[in-house]
């Protein structure tokens, strides 16, 4: 990496909170934080700068959300008791809670301190891992999403006079509510590579859905099955990621790193380790920098085995912001995993690694019609490729 990097965070960030039954526990935001800081990634003389997270302005929020669903979840917000399943509020995804917006406007201001410090300058790189928010839409909470602050993110850079933004989504689930709000702008292209929506909420996600009219092929989806491994899910990526990336040739990446995918994710049914998700990380990082000048824009997402992987997979994610990756024999610190053991009773994981090289076959050798894998691969570079000017064939 050339140019500075950093975080951008506020410990009141993980005030983003559903209650203690909900699977989208903030608690893994602290507990990236904390492997984070006690392995030199975040601080100190070579670890990533923190910057403070400021609060969206509710003018902000309203570039990509309905003014009528903003005051819905601030009346909410006001009333957790509230039920308003019009705008998805009060729904058991989507529980409302006391400070509801404040603290959704929070992470959406996080996720645009990010994008404005790569467009200045101020960095090349920008991480925010309470962001990543990416089921919402303009009048509805989705999927643990209230605010996308993903999409405001993307229309404020627009705004500053960003002629194209890729955004690459590698969350187990589709990334259905940014594709949406940009499906009809060619500038954006979105690349959502997600266990299919045979099989998986939001149900969404098609090789065929790619683009509205003037926007042809700006939307992209891999749509993958079930039980696809590190090796196949590499495959995938290499495949249709690089080759639209360089095509489209964006000012800025932006980038949502749901580590859901993982063999040990309570809600969905694909095959990663942390090894995998860090090889993703580490290639979307080279991406940046081949294609956009390095600037890269870098949010959390879905991932709710919040003790054996978040905190590893996102730690290496910030790693490889800050151009440092951490080895994965690294063992995790002492002192990390005593906090865990004394505030969950759980025994954390001994190491960065889950034992695993991840290796792939590359798309030029070939593909195998009677493998699902492959079907979908090339289903996808089919509806997507001829679009945006390139040869779907091997």
């Amino acid at each position: 990496m050339s140019g500075p990097a950093c975080v951008v965070f506020d410990p009141t960030l993980t005030a983003y909170d559903f209650g203690p039954t909900h699977p989208m526990s903030p608690i893994r935001v602290d507990l990236t934080m904390r492997l984070a800081r006690e392995l030199g990634v975040v601080g100190g003389a070579d670890g990533l700068r923190t910057v403070p997270a400021p609060m969206a302005p509710d003018e902000l929020v309203a570039t990509v959300h309905d003014p009528e669903y903003i005051e819905a979840v601030q009346l909410c917000g006001k009333d957790p008791h509230r039920y308003d399943e019009a705008h998805g509020l009060g729904t058991a995804d989507n529980p409302t809670f006391e400070g509801m917006h404040e603290a959704t406007a929070h992470v959406v201001g996080a996720t645009v301190e990010a994008a404005r410090r790569v467009w200045t300058g101020e960095a090349v790189h920008a991480a925010n891992i309470s962001g990543g928010l990416h089921h919402a839409t303009p009048g509805k909470a989705s999927g643990f999403c209230v605010y996308n602050d993903v999409a405001v993110g993307i229309r404020w850079l627009l705004e500053q006079g960003a002629e194209r933004i890729a955004y690459v989504d590698v969350d187990v689930h589709h990334g259905d509510g940014v594709e949406a709000i940009f499906y009809d702008d060619p500038r954006v292209l979105t690349i959502s590579l997600h266990e299919t929506g045979q099989m998986l909420f939001p149900g969404t996600g098609f090789p065929s859905d790619t683009g509205g009219p003037g926007a042809e092929g700006s939307a992209v989806n891999v749509a993958l099955p079930p039980g696809t491994s590190d090796a196949g899910w590499l495959r995938a990526f290499h495949a249709v990621v690089p080759p639209l990336v360089r095509e489209f040739a964006p000012d800025v990446l932006v980038t949502q790193h749901g580590c859901d995918s993982h063999i040990e994710d309570p809600l969905a049914h694909m095959m990663l380790t942390v090894d995998g998700q860090r090889a993703a990380y580490v290639a979307l990082h080279e991406l940046a920098h081949e294609t956009a000048g390095g600037r890269w824009v870098a949010t959390g997402g879905g991932g709710y085995a919040v003790v054996d992987v978040v905190p590893r997979a996102w730690t290496h994610l910030l790693s490889i912001v800050n151009g440092s990756p951490v080895d994965p024999a690294t063992e995790t610190p002492p002192g990390w995993r005593e906090h865990v053991q004394m505030l969950l009773g759980r025994t954390a994981p001994y190491r960065m690694t889950d034992g695993r090289t991840p290796a792939y076959r590359d798309w030029s050798g070939g593909y195998d019609p009677s493998v699902w894998l492959d079907r979908a691969i090339n289903a996808t570079r089919e509806a997507a490729f001829p679009l945006n000017g390139l040869d779907h064939l091997p």
